[in-house]
């Protein structure tokens, strides 16, 4: 077992064991979580068929330990990510009565993570909820820290709250049932923390020999786990530190935007990593060449790195982004391998910079790195 204790607003663990789907009941037990009667388990369609049935191991270790169970499922995508989601998931609640003292357990990827956490922040002013990730960017990343959220028609993640979980429980069994492209969107996610905390990460990616290594890859989640801990627990709001975790993820925000979805957050975030990481080489920001890493790293897992949107697309899709303050914008800059920093600019320079770093990119392909 691996158990990380994270010490935000809310202390909670995060534990990586194969076989935990059968044993939450006693995993809630040992970090003290008291629920009331009721446990409503929040799943796609997906998540709720490969893990949430009655038949499933989670099902029937909760019921059998006593409490009553309800069942909130959705149509997967980002297409879901929506207040009408939020919505319907509230008005289930609140007409099946779940009280303070009951519980929800995001059962899924990102996407039923920040649903079913907006919606403990909402119902009743707040309610306690469990993340049990079922992929590899949702343990990676998205399900340890408290930010929940929805897109909005202007954009990604614009509403949403701050709500950390009582317990995150992670089985590496659950990534025997993922497609490889769903297997790169979580290795990005964890490119991304090894280049901004820690360079070990990106020794283990660079030794990892199949992208179906679940226990290999366990190990490396926990290391990318340990460094999002480390910023949450330090600037758990998104002011100050936690803005290094949105390495890549201004560019990626305004891909994901541009293709209607189509292009998943992972590989969005590839993208948007190796065209900062360019842009900061050309204008000489980083102490190391850090996109020449970025790019042997990526095209290894043979991501697709061909951003199909212009810097002019880029820019007015990511001036919609929460990382505006007035007229200026925050980006996450490698310094070397392994460690990034917060660079403001104007937004007016936005525009020149992304283009940079794609004009940067072409010569990038055609070195023999």
């Amino acid at each position: 077992m691996i158990k990380i204790t994270v010490s935000a607003s809310k202390e909670y663990d995060v534990v990586m064991e194969r076989g935990a789907l059968s044993g939450i009941p006693a995993l809630m037990e040992e970090a003290g979580i008291i629920p009331g009667k009721k446990l409503c388990i929040v799943a796609d369609e997906t998540t709720n068929r490969l893990f949430g049935g009655e038949s499933c191991d989670l099902w029937q270790a909760l019921a059998g330990a006593g409490f009553d169970m309800y069942r909130y499922v959705f149509e997967g995508g980002e297409k879901s990510k929506t207040m009408n989601t939020i919505t319907g998931l509230l008005n289930y609640l609140a007409d099946n009565r779940f009280s303070r003292s009951d519980m929800l357990i995001a059962l899924g990827g990102g996407i039923v993570g920040d649903v079913t956490g907006f919606a403990a922040a909402s119902f009743l002013r707040g309610v306690d909820y469990i993340q049990i990730p079922t992929t590899l960017l949702a343990i990676v990343d998205s399900s340890v820290g408290g930010k929940t959220g929805v897109n909005l028609d202007a954009g990604k993640n614009l509403a949403g709250a701050f709500w950390q979980p009582s317990l995150v429980v992670f089985d590496p069994y659950v990534l025997d049932t993922l497609s490889y492209d769903a297997m790169l969107d979580g290795i990005a996610e964890a490119v991304k923390a090894g280049f901004i905390g820690d360079r070990a990460i990106i020794d283990e990616i660079n030794a990892l020999t199949s992208a179906a290594d679940s226990d290999f890859l366990t190990e490396i989640a926990a290391r990318a786990v340990e460094v999002k801990r480390i910023v949450v627990e330090e600037d758990e709001r998104d002011t100050g530190s936690r803005q290094l975790l949105n390495f890549g993820h201004t560019l990626a925000h305004a891909i994901e935007k541009l293709s209607d979805y189509r292009i998943s957050h992972g590989h969005a975030v590839a993208m948007g990593m190796v065209i900062v990481s360019s842009a900061a080489d050309a204008l000489e920001w980083s102490e190391e060449s850090c996109s020449d890493s970025i790019w042997t790293i990526l095209t290894r897992f043979k991501f697709p790195l061909d951003c199909p949107y212009s810097a002019r697309e880029l820019t007015r899709a990511a001036l919609a982004d929460k990382k505006i303050r007035g007229n200026e914008i925050t980006l996450v800059i490698p310094r070397i391998v392994g460690k990034c920093r917060l660079k403001t600019i104007p937004t007016d320079q936005l525009e020149e910079f992304i283009s940079c770093g794609i004009q940067q990119l072409e010569q990038l392909k055609g070195k023999d790195i």
